[in-house]
């Protein structure tokens, strides 16, 4: 990773946390509420929702420039949300492992070839969530023997990269990792990061 620009050094104070009470705690989140100082020296309570996974995106590329997507019902916004394959890992997991198991239970596929591309923090103001994104090339069919949550009702699309990236843009596609690793992807196959018949194929 190169170095930051100057004008991304830190500033300021950073804020401190003082005691902490959990409010609730399930599985996949807790939220514990602070006593904090602000950086401006102000007093502040700060509620934190802490996740017990990493959130792992898989962008699989086809050879012939094609992505697997998955759709399914989402309940926060109730609506019907096409994304690229994604999953909670847990943190004693390593995330490549993660992101291999949840490639392989949304759409029955295994990669030869794994590349970490993106790092994101989601929601940073209230929640600690890091997410994860990889490209993975070299796709087959797995044997799907791992246990699929019993909450997924999936349903899959085979789509050209572009196609895939225009939703996005146009806002048919709105989960946050999946814009990002659509951007992430079309960022690389422009600026020669990818073989270039993978590149051309995603591009045309």
């Amino acid at each position: 990773m190169s170095d930051k620009p100057s004008w991304m050094q830190a500033h300021g104070t950073p804020w401190r946390r003082g005691p902490g009470r959990v409010v609730y705690d399930n599985p996949w989140i807790r939220v514990t509420e602070f006593d904090a100082t602000a950086p401006t020296g102000r007093p502040a309570l700060y509620g934190l929702v802490g996740f017990k996974n990493r959130a792992l995106a898989i962008l699989p590329l086809f050879e012939d420039g094609t992505v697997p997507m998955v759709g399914q019902n989402r309940l926060p916004f109730g609506d019907f949300s096409w994304e690229i394959p994604e999953g909670g890992g847990p943190l004693a997991e390593t995330p490549l492992d993660g992101a291999k198991r949840e490639l392989l239970e949304e759409t029955g596929l295994v990669a030869a070839e794994w590349r970490e591309v993106l790092r994101l923090q989601l929601s940073n103001s209230v929640t600690d969530e890091l997410a994860i994104g990889y490209i993975a090339t070299g796709l087959s069919s797995g044997d799907l023997a791992t246990e699929i949550d019993e909450t997924e009702d999936i349903a899959q699309a085979r789509v050209p990269f572009r196609e895939a990236l225009n939703a996005a843009m146009a806002g048919h596609i709105t989960d946050a990792l999946t814009v990002a690793m659509l951007l992430r992807g079309y960022h690389m196959a422009c600026e020669g990061a990818l073989p270039p018949a993978l590149a051309r194929a995603m591009l045309s």
